[in-house]
């Protein structure tokens, strides 16, 4: 026998365990095994501290955030005697050596426990084999997001944690303080979100093959910021619509003007719903943002169906009084704002006009002004302007068609009627 123990101490090979290690007993128990193995289950209990919440991604239907996890137990295999009935601590370094219970998180797609400038893991026993096990994680999540109302919307995201291993039969998670065992950080702000509440609950998921097994929940509820949206696309829709309303306080021959106008809007208004698209994650339902933008998009292509319709009919009209002032020389009366829209000339008074001569008329009247004495211009110059500017908001007025006259009131209207009923039914 003392020829073993003399080999014993000569065999580099075994490693002396630690003082500590000797004190907890470690190396006379099967740590493989839970604690009481073979009786009831040995309850753990979880508290958590929420240190941040690092972003919310739309896009992927996930969340990031980074907590401090404890859990207690009691292992009796840990006890050890103290005078002073104080606690022993550790790194990570003893967590291999020892049992500690499995938990994981469910739907979790990515997460890592802090190690700068070493593993963040604390080992704390106490005499009587109570054990607290804290560490520092952090944890990217599923959120399972209803975006119907976005972004007037609210979301509720969990974090739910369970045991990998071992059912209800080995062992039972429960908060350690109840609705107390979460806290948080009073400095947590998210850019897009208000935390509007942190609750704990509990429950029970049951896998086909291996039975039922008590889970936690981490439950917290998310409002959007709406100032944002309100200027990234709200706000720039409702510009884009009334915009297009200023058509219809544009003389109906004005072609160039009215058509560029309102294809403007409607390329602006494409522009908006695209950017808000693509930063949203492809849904198969509609969002609130998309009834909003949709109608505002529709408010604007029909201001240029509008025009389009008293273009047609504007031009219909004329051709009818053509035909009814016709003269049996082939000479028409029409009046001056028919003429100006002919020869780019304004008249003050109705004129008759050979079609067929129209141009030749207009050079010899501009071959006869040039001709004339430089008082005479002058006074010819004033006398038109000042007849242009008495006269331009007559000619505006009097040559509207009834289709624009309406429009300016039902197109606002409808909008207001629109809003209100949009705002109201989604705030």
């Amino acid at each position: 026998s003392k020829r073993e123990t003399k080999m014993r101490k000569l065999d580099s090979t075994k490693v002396r365990p630690l003082k500590s290690e000797q004190l907890l007993h470690i190396e006379d128990h099967d740590f493989a095994l839970r604690p009481g193995f073979g009786g009831s289950p040995i309850p753990v209990g979880i508290d958590v501290q929420v240190e941040s919440i690092d972003s919310i991604s739309e896009v992927d239907m996930d969340f990031t955030m980074t907590l401090y996890l404890r859990h207690y137990w009691k292992d009796e295999r840990l006890s050890f005697r103290s005078n002073k009935n104080k606690s022993m601590t550790f790194d990570g370094r003893l967590i291999k050596k020892i049992w500690v219970p499995d938990v994981f998180f469910v739907h979790s797609k990515r997460s890592f426990i802090h190690d700068t400038t070493v593993e963040n893991v604390m080992l704390r026993v106490y005499p009587d084999g109570n054990v607290l096990f804290s560490l520092r994680i952090t944890v990217s999540a599923m959120c399972f997001m209803d975006f119907s109302r976005f972004p007037l919307d609210t979301q509720n995201c969990s974090l739910e944690l369970e045991s990998y291993a071992y059912n209800e039969d080995d062992l039972m998670l429960y908060w350690k303080h109840g609705n107390k065992s979460l806290s948080t950080d009073e400095h947590i702000s998210l850019s897009q979100f208000f935390i509007e509440e942190f609750s704990a609950s509990s429950g029970l998921a049951f896998y086909s093959s291996t039975g039922w097994y008590n889970r936690l929940f981490i439950n917290f509820a998310l409002r959007r910021h709406i100032f944002f949206f309100v200027l990234q696309s709200y706000f720039p829709a409702m510009l884009m619509v009334m915009l297009s309303w200023v058509s219809f306080w544009i003389d109906r021959r004005a072609v160039p003007a009215r058509v560029s106008l309102g294809i403007t809007t409607v390329l602006t208004m494409s522009t908006i719903m695209t950017g808000v698209s693509a930063s949203m994650p492809q849904v198969s339902y509609i969002k609130a943002v998309d009834v909003y933008l949709w109608i505002s998009f529709l408010f604007v292509f029909l201001s240029v169906i509008e025009y389009a319709a008293v273009n047609y009919l504007t031009t219909i009209e004329e051709r009818k009084q053509l035909k009814k002032k016709g003269k049996a020389s082939g000479m028409y009366s029409i009046d001056a704002v028919q003429a100006m829209a002919f020869d780019g000339c304004f008249h003050d008074t109705d004129v008759d006009m050979d079609l067929t001569a129209f141009s030749d008329r207009c050079e010899e009247n501009e071959t006869r002004a040039r001709a004339a004495s430089i008082p005479n211009l002058d006074t010819t110059h004033i006398k038109r302007k000042r007849s242009l500017k008495g006269n331009v908001g007559r000619i505006i007025l009097q040559n509207n068609h009834v289709i624009d006259t309406y429009s300016r009131i039902i197109f606002p209207s409808v909008y207001i009627v629109f809003n209100f009923f949009y705002w109201g039914l989604y705030l």
